[in-house]
């Protein structure tokens, strides 16, 4: 309550940095006051939310409950939690923001991210929830050795984790800065706050609620803006499309690709990252281990497939909407006007405010209060997932199973874990601040990067292929992650952009498609002249894990696990 207390204040307090936010004019306010019923719905949202941290705080006991909520959460009900740990504030700002910039070529990410879930998740959701016990590391250490793997998988994820805490991190406090007119570095400071009380308190059985009530309101915030926007248009998307085009600097060209990716090797290499990284995010795949039985796992691909893809089908509507009735401000094309893309100042700038303010022309300040509190909400909900992930890497990962051998000390356990979770969101709060003036767009390709290349081939290839041993997984997600790094520095986004260097020494601005194959070929390659008895060993004891990992009907003994 102290923490809500003090987030009224400084509410209060700001409210000379809130006029002149917006800039719209004609069907939106030329600026933006302080919007009681945006804090109040924000405020609303927090204290139900620390009141479900308090139930589940009395819930989480032991380190089943702390990791992955005992277990006992629906295939239905995890659907919704995935959906909610996915559809992040980069998804319903970012992408209508994109749609709204470049038209049609926006649907990139959206698709990218899209296809890879029936295509990967369909065929790894099984033997994750099989194999696994608390993080997708188990799977991939499962006929291993136990050090060297643990050590690699845990510190690819750790990367992934830190990388986008702080774009959300830094998102959140352009965002809410932009939202409410706090300053930058208390807004920070209230997200990590929150966060911490969500994973500390409340383990997975926290984050699972805040995540599925997140989804179900951005849901039905987003479905209310598209229903109400295309009512703008008689209904007809041919009459939204063709006032877009009227209105838009691009005219036609806005319906066509080409405006975002002109190159097809870029193209290629980012739809690589993002199909591949979605089966490498750490806080996704542990989600799997929240059901009860591989059927729910099942179950929560499908219903989380359906709600991501209906998801991105809204934000299209919004995007586009959002051109045919706000296109009119030029305040609005400042990259149309330069040519030149730059996520953090537009994505988490000026036209990341597309959707807010779309909300705000199409339903009043009402509904714009509801979609502030909900995009606050989408935030805390993936912070939340991100932070919960790290923590459970560092105290089940590295500590239980490596360090104390499988035998750890539960109460110690738990108490790394919190330790863990502290340490994460201090330096969460702390790169976001220091990250707040600097180009941070090279962080999103390199968490898909790395994802895609060291945590994706280790893990599939570990699940089908009988081939691989330690030797091999271990030089080759190094591999894949060096490389992803590297490549990522000399790329544009960051040689040109950040440092400053008049070229770019390499022409992919995405590192993918050098990067995933290098992994698998290292994988391979060095499996193959890895002729020693232990990876004899592991390549005999494959046939065990395939049974078990399709059927779940084998004692997981067999294996040291």
């Amino acid at each position: 309550m102290k923490l809500v207390r003090s987030l009224l204040c400084a509410c209060l307090a700001s409210t000379a940095g809130l006029t002149r936010a917006s800039g719209i004019e004609g069907p939106v306010p030329s600026h933006v006051e302080l919007n009681p019923v945006a804090i109040g719905m924000f405020l609303l949202f927090v204290l139900v939310t620390l009141g479900i941290t308090r139930w589940a705080s009395r819930k989480t006991r032991t380190t089943r409950d702390f990791y992955s909520a005992g277990g006992g959460i629906s295939g239905f009900q995890n659907g919704l939690a995935i959906a909610g740990d996915y559809m992040s504030a980069a998804s319903f700002l970012g992408l209508s923001g994109m749609v709204y910039l470049f038209g049609f070529d926006g649907l990139i990410y959206s698709i990218g991210f899209l296809v890879g879930w029936p295509f990967v998740m369909f065929l790894l959701a099984e033997p994750l929830r099989n194999l696994g016990k608390y993080t997708f590391v188990d799977v991939v250490a499962y006929r291993f050795e136990q050090a060297p793997i643990r050590l690699l998988t845990a510190s690819t994820s750790l990367v992934v984790v830190v990388f986008y805490l702080v774009v959300q991190m830094v998102g959140a406090g352009k965002l809410i800065q932009l939202l409410f007119g706090l300053q930058y570095w208390m807004a920070e400071v209230i997200v990590g706050a929150l966060m911490v009380v969500y994973v500390f308190f409340g383990g997975m059985t926290a984050t699972t609620w805040v995540q599925i009530i997140k989804a179900v309101l951005l849901l039905c915030g987003a479905t209310f803006m598209a229903v109400t926007a295309l009512a703008q248009f008689g209904f007809s998307p041919d009459e939204m499309f063709r006032r877009a085009v009227d209105v838009h600097p691009g005219a036609l060209s806005i319906m066509a690709p080409g405006k975002l990716l002109k190159d097809p090797l870029n193209a290629l290499s980012l739809g690589i990252a993002l199909m591949f990284g979605t089966a490498g995010f750490p806080h996704i795949l542990m989600r799997f281990f929240t059901v009860p039985s591989a059927k729910e796992a099942r179950k929560s691909v499908f219903v989380a497939t359906g709600f991501i893809g209906y998801f991105y089908l809204l934000t299209f509507i919004i995007g586009f909407s959002a051109i045919a009735l706000l296109a009119q401000h030029p305040e609005f094309f400042k990259t149309a006007a330069d040519g030149h893309f730059n996520l953090t100042r537009d994505l988490l700038g000026g036209s990341n405010m597309v959707a807010v303010k779309l909300a705000q022309a199409v339903g009043g300040n009402l509904f714009y209060g509801f979609i502030a509190a909900v995009t606050f909400a989408t935030i805390l909900a993936v912070v939340a997932g991100l932070t919960l992930s790290g923590a459970t890497t560092v105290s089940h990962d590295l500590y239980a199973c490596w360090l104390a051998r499988g035998k750890p000390n539960e109460a110690h356990e738990m108490r790394i874990s919190r330790v863990a979770t502290l340490i994460l969101s201090a330096a969460a709060i702390g790169l976001g601040i220091l990250f707040e003036h600097v180009n941070v767009a090279f962080l999103v390709g390199l968490v898909a990067a790395i994802a895609a290349s060291a945590n994706f081939p280790v893990l599939v290839s570990s699940i089908f292929w009988r081939g691989m041993t330690t030797r091999g997984a271990v030089i080759g997600g190094a591999l894949g992650l060096i490389s992803a790094v590297l490549l990522t520095l000399l790329s544009k986004s960051v040689w040109v952009d950040v440092l400053h260097h008049a070229h770019t020494p390499v022409f992919l601005d995405n590192p993918a498609l050098v990067s995933v194959p290098l992994a698998f070929a290292g994988i391979w390659a060095f499996s193959m002249l890895d002729r020693g008895a232990r990876a004899q060993r592991e390549r005999e004891a494959f046939a065990l894990q395939e049974f078990y990992g399709q059927t779940g009907s084998l004692p997981m003994t067999a294996v040291d696990h």
